[in-house]
């Protein structure tokens, strides 16, 4: 993996963090995006060195899942299965969908494939195995719909 997608990877980690903290506590979003540069990307917390984050494209993901929320979950929910709603899953999985839609939505410059499966790795570091497929398959659907 080379430094830019390791930087990727680091951004797309700190994002779904961002915006788990934008749910639960109402940060506004221009504090988040500063609070996450000044003590977040790149530092060390409680002896866990944070990788490198590329900081236009955590901006990039943050910023556009905020201003986009509502066409993204629509995406989501319409891929959800019957009797599922965006509201049943835990506030981690609705982050970790809404970054991936983002990126399949606005970052038609990310293959589709590094996307599912970046946010698939990002599952992975808060879930089972289960749940990350749960992860890859709603992209992959979410993809045949925003991506011919």
């Amino acid at each position: 993996m080379n430094d830019r997608s390791r930087s990727r990877s680091a951004a797309r980690l700190a994002a779904v963090q961002a915006l788990y903290q934008k749910e639960m506590e109402g940060t506004p979003l221009p504090v988040l995006l500063t609070e996450f540069h000044n003590h977040r990307l790149g530092a060390t917390i409680e002896d866990v060195t944070y990788a490198e984050a590329e900081v236009s494209f955590f901006d990039d993901v943050v910023s556009g899942v905020d201003a986009r929320r509502e066409e993204i979950d629509g995406r989501i929910s319409a891929r959800l299965s019957k009797g599922w709603s965006l509201d049943r899953l835990d506030r981690p999985m609705r982050q970790i969908l809404r970054a991936g839609t983002y990126e399949l939505i606005a970052r038609i410059d990310v293959p589709t494939g590094t996307v599912i499966s970046e946010y698939v790795d990002v599952a992975k570091a808060f879930y089972d195995k289960r749940e990350a497929g749960f992860v890859n398959g709603l992209l992959d659907a979410v993809a045949k719909d925003v991506r011919a």
